[in-house]
């Protein structure tokens, strides 16, 4: 499959939502609403619960399963109150030494006048600083699309998992080739020129592994993920604050090649 279609499988209307995905790996659940400032975002899901027993903190953004859970949550594109609810969320599991599991999927934040009134950019950018220095563990697993800004607002994280036909870019293929070629319907050339493919993001080092996608069997697909995020956590949960922000530091610093002299270089961690 090329970047065009696995990009309309993420964006396929019977992928699991968010909420599915919560309610299948997550046991004892709370949800935890408000951002304290302004109100409630429907588009993001968020608590606590345990996974395999270990308490933990969920944050999903949520598109939708009908038409009117759609329109309620936006398509999946977060209000700034949905983001600032999910800083309020980490802060506190941080304070409680609970890890942070966040699912992604997101066209992009909501670009309505009244976000932009409410501060979305600010709201996107403290989550990316504050994720940054958080001191206790967050896994971030992009399950359909992962939109620019309002995915990343989600996905500083210290491991990032991409499903098989997820996608993760920096704009909308839509938008990329309205700004490049002023034609939006050379949406599949701007797919493949952004690399926004699982391969590309693990090639790339955005993410650390792949995910296959077993809609078929979705409780055994969970059972899985659940695994390997138990082991994750494991191995995050022992390490010391200290030790969590400087692995966390040279991952980022790791992501990305350049070109020089013909050749493709990879960044290095100095």
């Amino acid at each position: 499959m090329n970047a065009f279609e696995r990009l309309k499988e993420a964006r396929h209307a019977g992928r699991p939502t968010g909420a599915a995905y919560v309610a299948a790996l997550f046991e004892n659940r709370l949800d935890l609403c408000g951002d304290r400032r302004f109100g409630e975002d429907p588009a993001i899901i968020s608590g606590i619960g345990t996974l395999s027993g270990r308490p933990v903190t969920y944050i999903a953004i949520d598109k939708g399963a009908d038409l009117d859970s759609r329109m309620r949550n936006h398509f999946g594109c977060p209000m700034p109150e949905g983001y600032r609810k999910a800083l309020r969320l980490m802060k506190q599991a941080e304070k409680f030494h609970r890890p942070v599991i966040c699912l992604v999927d997101t066209l992009g934040a909501y670009c309505g006048a009244e976000a932009e009134e409410r501060g979305q950019g600010e709201a996107i950018a403290e989550n990316i600083l504050e994720m940054m220095g958080l001191r206790t563990p967050v896994i971030s697993v992009v399950i359909g699309e992962g939109g620019s800004g309002g995915a990343l607002a989600l996905a500083a994280a210290d491991r990032v998992y991409m499903l098989e036909n997820a996608v993760y870019s920096v704009i909308s293929p839509e938008g990329c080739a309205s700004i490049l070629w002023k034609d939006s319907g050379r949406v599949a050339d701007a797919a493949q020129c952004l690399h926004i493919t699982a391969a590309d993001m693990v090639d790339l080092h955005v993410a650390e592994e792949i995910i296959p996608e077993n809609f078929a069997d979705f409780p055994q697909m969970c059972a899985a993920m659940t695994v390997q995020l138990t082991m994750d956590l494991d191995e995050l949960c022992a390490l010391t604050p200290e030790e969590l922000l400087e692995q966390r530091y040279r991952r980022y610093r790791r992501i990305g090649v350049y070109e020089e002299n013909g050749s493709i270089v990879r960044f290095t961690e100095h």
